[in-house]
């Protein structure tokens, strides 16, 4: 969905030639998606990116899942989980599928290498924390309540300020972009949409870096890290165009659509990939019938799995949660308000909740070591 930016020089022409002050080539890299017939940008260096000088498999990033059992409500404390590292070394997940993966990072660190992900996208959504993302693309400052837009193959590290951070994470084996309903065939956002271009900002600054050495990136694909020594610094980048490059979007931007009656989830979708859609719940008025009952009614997840990430604020359906909570509400059977929630709703003019929903369209499986965060009791919390 990105529209088309510049930054930096490039040639006026595609794919002609493009000196450096000493007489010799920019090299120019295609970097596009779904075999050139997706979005794409072009990008120029001062070295080949494909100069390496060294490699190795460095570990298996394989998710060990937990063995099938009664198919249940599940919830997850990961404010317990208080490991302090980098963006991505330190990443506890907590549920996945063949589509993504859904977990938590406290960066408190910079990263001390460069990394990719060469599988798909990721979204990092920033529950708090300041810092910024530096990619081959530009820098993106951020604070609470960005999502931030990795596109696959994008090399990137994450420089947090100094202080307590936490993100959620979400890895794809596929690609993040806007809902396709809120778009013209030119994929331009149309106006019943709840945000528009004008919340979205790209990289801020691009540095480029000409220096000679050796630079570690690791790669993430097909289940493992592997380390690519580059010959150079991977933010060599002098100039690129197109429509593919990182992005960022505030929560806050975010306009919730309201109307008489409950409205379903739908309206606070601000994401979709293949075979999920991600939402954004913020606050917001309630419905305004004289009769209307703000809470959801239960429903059945017939064909997805529901995922709520808990970030802020008095959830208005749930006992028990707290920030930094994880619900998941399998398909196959219903879920809904606690029991006294409806009847609180009632009346009720506003909430002030905050929360990111991820709905997925294949079953998700619980990651093994995230059992010891979880809330055993949860299934039974509808018990009157």
């Amino acid at each position: 969905m990105p529209f088309y930016r510049k930054m930096g020089e490039i040639p006026r022409k595609r794919h002609t030639v493009f000196r450096k002050k000493d007489g010799t080539l920019y090299r120019e890299q295609v970097m596009g998606t779904k075999g050139f017939s997706g979005m794409q940008s072009i990008l120029y260096h001062h070295y080949m990116p494909t100069e390496i000088v060294g490699s190795k498999l460095l570990q298996d990033c394989r998710i060990t899942y937990e063995d099938q059992d009664a198919l249940v409500h599940r919830h997850f404390y990961t404010n317990e989980y208080t490991e302090k590292s980098d963006a991505v070394s330190g990443r506890q997940f907590i549920l996945g599928n063949e589509d993504l993966l859904i977990g938590v990072v406290n960066p408190t660190e910079p990263m001390g290498y460069f990394y990719r992900n060469g599988d798909g996208d990721e979204l990092l959504f920033v529950h708090y924390g300041t810092g910024k993302v530096e990619t081959m693309f530009g820098t993106i400052t951020y604070r609470p309540g960005d999502y931030i837009v990795i596109p696959i193959g994008t090399i990137y590290r994450v420089i947090p300020d100094a202080g307590e951070s936490k993100f959620l994470v979400v890895e794809t084996t596929n690609w993040i972009t806007t809902p396709k309903r809120y778009r013209n065939e030119h994929g331009q956002l149309l106006e019943h949409s709840p945000f528009c271009e004008r919340d979205i900002r790209g990289p801020e600054t691009l540095q480029t870096f000409a220096e000679r050495g050796e630079f570690e990136v690791r790669t993430k694909s097909r289940g493992f890290l592997h380390a690519h020594i580059l010959g150079h610094h991977p933010f060599d980048v002098v100039g690129w165009d197109g429509y593919l490059y990182p992005w960022a979007f505030n929560v806050e931007d975010f306009e919730p659509i309201t109307g008489r009656i409950h409205m379903p989830p739908p309206i606070h979708q601000t994401f979709e990939g293949h075979n999920f859609v991600i939402c954004s719940f913020v606050p917001r008025l309630y419905d305004y019938h004289p009769e209307a009952i703000p809470a959801p009614y239960d429903h059945s997840n017939v064909d997805s799995d529901e995922v709520l990430y808990y970030v802020k604020g008095n959830f208005m359906s749930r006992k028990g949660v707290k920030e930094a909570s994880i619900t998941l509400h399998p398909s196959g059977i219903p879920h809904g308000p606690h029991p006294g929630k409806v009847e609180d709703s009632i009346g009720k003019k506003e909430t002030h909740e905050l929360a990111v929903m991820i709905d997925t369209f294949r079953p998700l499986r619980v990651v093994k070591q995230a059992q010891q965060f979880e809330d055993t009791g949860y299934k039974y919390s509808w018990k009157v």
